[in-house]
C-alpha cells in the first residue's frame, strides 16, 4: 500500500486560517484547543515540505498553489531538516501537560508522541537509508528512489486543468534531475559505509532505470502523460516540446549518472539478503520490525510465531482441498497444481488483463452492497481498479492502494500488478480485492481521512501493523460475511492469503535475523504457499528492501481478530459488529494503543 487525501481545499484553507502564524495557542484556549492548534501547525509545516503529499491530498491550491510546482527535497540536507523539525515538534509536544487533556485529546497526544519519539530515535541511531517511519536501508532499489517514484507520480497524481497546472508540471519535470542526483549522492555516501542493495535488487533497479532511460524522450511517460492531460483539458500542446527537451537535456543525463553508480555498486555487491551485514544491523532489524508492527518482538519470536501459524493455516487448507478431491502431495504442492489449472487463469494478454480488471470491479460491487451489515458508516469516496504502470511493474508489489482526494477530483485507486496473469489466479482475486479495497484499505483509510473529529495530522497517519493488520482482518471478515458461500476454492484463496502472510513472518526474520539466503527464503515461500515463482521472487525481493514491513500484516491481523473475539465473547448477544468497527473513526494508532483503547471502552466493567 502507497500508503495513503483527505479534506477539500476550502475546508483546508479555513482550518489553516484558524492556526496562528506563530503556532502559539490563543489566550483562553483550553489544553485541548492548544493541542489541536499545535498538531494542525505540525501538519501544515510538514505539508510545506511535502509537495507530493499536498497534491495527493488536493491541498496544492490557493495559498499553497506553489507546492504544485515543486518536488520534495531528498538531499542529505533535506533529510537532516526533517529530523531537526521532528525534534522541535517533540519538544513542543512535551510542553503540553497530558493530564489536562480530555480522553480524545489525550489519545491524539499519545499517538503523535509515539510517532515522534520513535522517528527521532531511529533517525539518530541509524544514519543510512530511511528510518523515520518505514525503515528502508537502501536509497536506491527496485522499490526506492525518485527515478521510479516521480514519473509515476506525475502520471497518476499531477492534475492539469489549466495552463498554470501545465506550467507546474514542467516545473516539477525540471526539478526531477536534481531529485535523481540527490538520491545518487546519498546512495554514494551510504555505499562508502558498504550500505547498498544486494546484487539481485540492483539487477532489477538497472532494469527499471533502463526501461525509463533507453527510449526516445518523447516516448517517456513524463512526456506522453503530459500530452494526454493537455488534450483532455483542451489545452494547446506547446508544453510537450518543452518537456521533451527537459527529458533529453537534463533528465536523461541525471539518469545516466545514477545508472553509472548502480553499475559500479553492482560490481561490488554481495548476494547476502539480510540487513544483519550492516553497521548495527541486528538492532536495525529489530527496530524496523517494531516500527512496522508497533509491537516489541525479537527476530526469534517473530520466526516462531510464523512457524506456528503456518502449521495451523495449512491444516485448514488441507481439509478443504481434500474435500475437493485434491489429496496428493503437500498443501503447497496442491496449491501449485491449483494455480496451474487453465480454469483458474486469465490469458496473459491485454484482453485477458481487461477481463481480470472487470472481475475485480464486479467483486468490489458485490461486497460493497453488504457493508452496512458490518459498518454504520462507509466512505463517500469511490474506489476503482487500475493496473500497475508497466514501467514500474518489474519491482512493484503485487497490489497496493492510494487514497482518494476528498475534493472529488480523484478516486481512490486499487492497483494490481499484471506483469504476468499467472501470478494472479482466479481463486485468489476476491481476497486481494477485500484486502486492498473493501472492506480493507479503502474503508479503513477513507473512514479516517473523511473524519472531522480527529486532527489532520492523525487522519493521514499510517501504522503498518494497524492498517495492514486491518486489511488482513477484512479478508477474514469477508469470509465470515459469506462472500465465499458455495465457492470453496475462493475460500482456499482466502486461506492461502493468510498462509502467505504467516509465511512472511518466517522468511522476513529468516533473511534479516537468521541469515537465510534469498534462494532459501524463496523456496520456502513457494513450497509453503504454492504461490507462483515469479510472484514469490518479487515478494522476497520486496522484503529484502523493506525489512520488517512484511511482518506487520499477520501480527496486526492477530491483534485485530483477538480483540474483536474478546469483545464478542464478553458482550454475547449484545455484540454489534458495527459498534466494534466504529473504532476506525478514531484513526490509525499503534497496536499497543489499540489494545488499550478497546479494553477500556469495550472490555472493562
Amino acid at each position: 500500500m502507497d500508503r495513503r487525501s483527505f479534506i477539500g481545499s476550502a475546508g483546508a484553507a479555513t482550518l489553516a486560517a484558524a492556526v496562528p502564524a506563530n503556532g502559539q495557542a490563543l489566550a483562553g484556549d483550553t489544553a485541548d484547543a492548544q493541542l489541536r492548534t499545535l498538531l494542525d501547525r505540525f501538519f501544515y509545516d510538514r505539508l510545506g515540505d511535502d509537495p507530493e503529499g499536498a497534491t495527493r491530498l488536493g491541498l496544492d491550491t490557493g495559498e499553497r498553489a506553489a507546492l504544485k510546482s515543486r518536488l520534495s527535497d531528498g538531499s542529505a540536507k533535506g533529510v537532516a531538516a526533517d529530523l531537526a523539525r521532528a525534534k522541535r515538534e517533540l519538544a513542543e509536544l512535551r510542553a503540553i501537560n497530558p493530564a489536562a487533556l480530555s480522553p480524545a485529546a489525550k489519545l491524539d497526544y499519545e499517538i503523535v508522541l509515539y510517532q515522534l519519539q520513535r522517528g527521532v530515535a531511529g533517525a539518530e541511531r541509524f544514519t543510512y537509508g530511511a528510518s523515520m517511519g518505514r525503515y528502508a536501508p537502501y536509497v536506491l532499489s527496485q522499490l526506492t528512489g525518485a527515478y521510479r517514484d516521480v514519473p509515476d507520480f506525475l502520471d497518476s497524481q499531477h492534475r492539469i486543468k489549466d495552463a498554470a497546472d501545465a506550467d507546474a508540471y514542467l516545473a516539477r519535470l525540471t526539478a526531477f534531475p536534481q531529485a535523481i542526483d540527490n538520491d545518487t549522492e546519498r546512495q554514494r555516501a551510504d555505499a562508502a559505509r558498504d550500505v547498498f542493495a544486494p546484487d539481485y535488487l540492483l539487477d532489477t533497479t538497472l532494469k527499471q532505470l533502463a526501461a525509463l532511460r533507453d527510449q526516445q524522450p518523447g516516448a517517456t511517460v513524463m512526456v506522453t502523460s503530459l500530452a494526454t492531460k493537455l488534450r483532455a483539458a483542451g489545452l494547446p500542446d506547446t508544453h510537450v516540446a518543452q518537456a521533451e527537451r527537459i527529458v533529453a537535456d537534463r533528465v536523461f543525463p541525471a539518469l545516466d549518472r545514477q545508472r553509472a553508480l548502480v553499475i559500479e555498486l553492482r560490481a561490488r555487491a554481495t548476494h547476502d539478503a539480510g540487513v544483519w551485514r550492516f553497521p548495527d544491523g541486528d538492532a536495525y532489524y529489530r527496530a524496523a520490525a517494531e516500527a512496522a508492527t508497533t509491537t516489541a518482538l525479537s527476530g526469534d519470536e517473530i520466526h516462531r510465531l510464523g512457524l506456528d501459524q503456518v502449521a495451523q493455516i495449512s491444516a485448514r487448507i488441507d481439509t478443504i482441498l481434500k474435500a475437493q478431491g485434491m489429496t496428493q502431495g503437500t498443501v503447497g504442492a496442491r496449491l501449485v497444481a491449483l494455480n496451474q489449472r487453465p480454469d483458474q487463469l486469465f490469458p496473459n494478454t491485454d484482453p485477458g488483463r481487461d477481463a481480470l480488471l472487470a472481475a475485480l470491479n464486479a467483486q468490489i460491487e458485490a461486497v460493497a452492497k453488504r457493508l452496512p451489515e458490518q459498518f454504520a458508516t462507509v466512505p463517500k469516496a469511490p474506489v476503482e481498479v487500475r493496473r500497475v504502470p508497466p514501467s514500474i511493474q518489474a519491482g512493484a508489489p503485487g497490489g497496493y492502494y492510494q487514497n482518494a482526494s476528498l475534493d472529488g477530483s480523484r478516486p481512490a485507486i486499487y492497483y494490481i500488478n499484471l506483469r504476468d496473469t499467472f501470478d494472479r489466479p482466479k481463486f485468489g482475486l476476491a481476497t486481494l480485492t477485500h484486502h486492498e479495497a473493501v472492506p480493507g484499505h479503502h474503508l479503513q483509510v477513507m473512514t479516517a481521512l473523511e473524519s472531522t473529529s480527529i486532527p489532520l495530522i492523525r487522519r493521514r497517519t499510517f501504522f503498518s501493523g494497524y492498517s495492514e493488520g486491518w486489511a488482513l482482518y477484512a479478508e477474514q471478515l469477508a469470509d465470515e460475511m459469506g462472500m465465499y458461500e458455495g465457492n470453496p476454492l475462493g475460500q482456499v484463496g482466502y486461506l492461502q492469503s493468510l498462509l502467505f502472510r504467516a509465511t512472511r513472518l518466517v522468511v522476513d526474520s529468516g533473511m534479516h535475523h537468521k541469515r537465510w539466503s534469498r534462494e532459501r527464503a524463496t523456496d520456502y515461500l513457494i513450497a509453503t504457499t504454492g504461490i507462483a515463482r515469479g510472484r514469490s521472487q518479487g515478494e522476497i525481493d520486496r522484503y529484502t528492501a523493506w525489512p520488517g514491513q512484511a511482518c506487520s500484516y499477520k501480527i496486526g491481523h492477530t491483534v485485530w481478530a483477538r480483540l474483536r473475539d474478546q469483545v464478542k465473547r464478553k458482550q454475547g448477544a449484545r455484540f454489534d459488529p458495527r459498534a466494534f468497527h466504529a473504532i476506525l473513526a478514531d484513526g490509525p494508532m499503534p497496536l499497543t494503543v489499540l489494545e488499550r483503547v478497546v479494553t477500556e471502552r469495550m472490555l472493562k466493567g
